[in-house]
């Protein structure tokens, strides 16, 4: 019997090529997945044909917009995910995605690998193969870029060789992979650190300079669920879709950092992700009303951790998952709702309510009707610093 390979397929050149490498290579029939998180572009039948027109023996697509909002960005909007306080890990949510396509058209065509078009300096080849082997431990993985050295200018010759449907001459000088929780660009100029980004290489954000109107927005909590907009119903990914719209039209959203790759380097990213940056602006928000003190202190160690996690390729480790129900019982109470105001490049939060709110006015305010017994400070004031005082008069004797 043929061996086959499941390859995730973008209906990019690179891709393209690797349905006839892989197939030199190995001998392999190869089954193109294409699997669609909102990252734009062409029609998903039009990729499945040319998939098919390039040589697979079959080719699946799959629309999993929502899917990737309720099963994965989701989660990350509760965990306030955002790594090094800062990515709110758009690339790396979707490839758990695409992941589980993949391993279940490996099951549904019986075949034994699965290749994806990553490099070998990368955090994405991490991330696929770790995914894979956590849900088909079974399953071999290839990676033609990284182990058959197919590079750019072979790729090109290849196609033109084999007369692939395919464009390529057109390369933009970047690397960009989007989603519809956000957009990343890499490489070109901006490898040079002290290169500042231009405009150009935005798109999901307007230049935040550029004098406009303020946009008021409410936005709506269950349980950590953003639920509505300014009133009116939403599903998770419309929630996204329709702030990547207000908050970029604001220029909000815009990331140019250095960070941490798990390979071991440092690379430069631009990432735009007005959407996602709203959201958990307005979550965090809901969640200092909502969340008891205590339990909201321990949370932030468990969101970096999470983030670290997702960041690591990590998803479907049994941590993760174990922090999964942490997040989400620590969510239970996140509900209400967030006013803010999106100008300038910052969604400003300017109003809270909740009828969960831990907020109390009686106690808080320090006008009449002052609720707080102030008697009783001096006493847990004394009491709280005891240790501390005793440890004093030791060192300075």
């Amino acid at each position: 019997m043929t061996e086959r390979v499941v390859l995730a397929y973008s209906g990019g050149l690179d891709t393209s090529v690797a349905i006839g490498w892989i197939a030199e290579e190995t001998g392999a029939e190869v089954i193109a997945v294409a699997v669609d998180v909102g990252q734009g572009g062409e029609d998903l039948d039009v990729i499945r044909k040319r998939a098919l027109a390039c040589g697979a023996v079959e080719a699946e697509v799959a629309d999993a917009k929502d899917e990737f909002a309720d099963e994965y960005c989701l989660p990350a909007i509760k965990a306030n995910a955002l790594y090094m306080d800062r990515y709110p890990l758009v690339s790396a949510l979707s490839r758990p995605t695409i992941v589980k396509h993949l391993v279940a058209a490996a099951r549904k065509h019986n075949a034994g690998i699965v290749a994806h078009g990553c490099t070998g300096k990368g955090n994405d080849q991490v991330r696929f193969e770790a995914g894979i082997q956590a849900l088909g431990p079974d399953l071999k993985c290839i990676a033609p870029v990284r182990d058959y050295a197919m590079t750019r200018d072979k790729a090109i010759a290849f196609a033109e060789k084999a007369d692939l449907p395919i464009a390529t001459t057109k390369k933009s000088p970047y690397s960009i992979d989007q989603n519809v929780f956000g957009r990343a660009v890499e490489t070109g100029f901006l490898e040079d650190i002290w290169n500042a980004p231009i405009e150009d290489i935005y798109e999901y954000t307007q230049n935040p300079a550029v004098a406009r109107e303020a946009d008021e927005v409410v936005i709506s909590f269950k349980e950590g669920v953003p639920v509505a907009i300014d009133g009116k119903p939403v599903t998770v990914l419309q929630a996204i879709q329709q702030l990547n719209e207000r908050a970029g039209a604001q220029g909000i959203g815009r990331i140019d950092m250095v960070e941490d790759r798990l390979v071991g380097i440092k690379s430069r990213e631009v990432y735009e992700a007005p959407g996602a940056i709203a959201l958990i602006t307005a979550h965090q928000e809901l969640e200092n009303v909502t969340v008891e003190r205590e339990l909201a202190r321990y949370k932030r160690q468990v969101e970096q951790r999470w983030g670290e996690l997702v960041y690591d390729g990590l998803w479907f480790s049994p941590l993760k998952r174990a922090l999964d129900g942490f997040i989400n019982e620590a969510n239970q109470h996140v509900t209400g709702d967030i006013r803010m105001t999106l100008h300038g490049g910052r969604a400003v939060v300017t109003g809270r309510k909740s009828d969960e709110s831990l907020y109390d006015f009686n106690l808080a305010t320090y006008d009449s009707g002052d609720t707080f017994d102030q008697s009783k400070a001096q006493g847990f004031i004394d009491i709280f610093a005891l240790s501390s005082k005793i440890a004093a008069k030791r060192d300075l004797a």
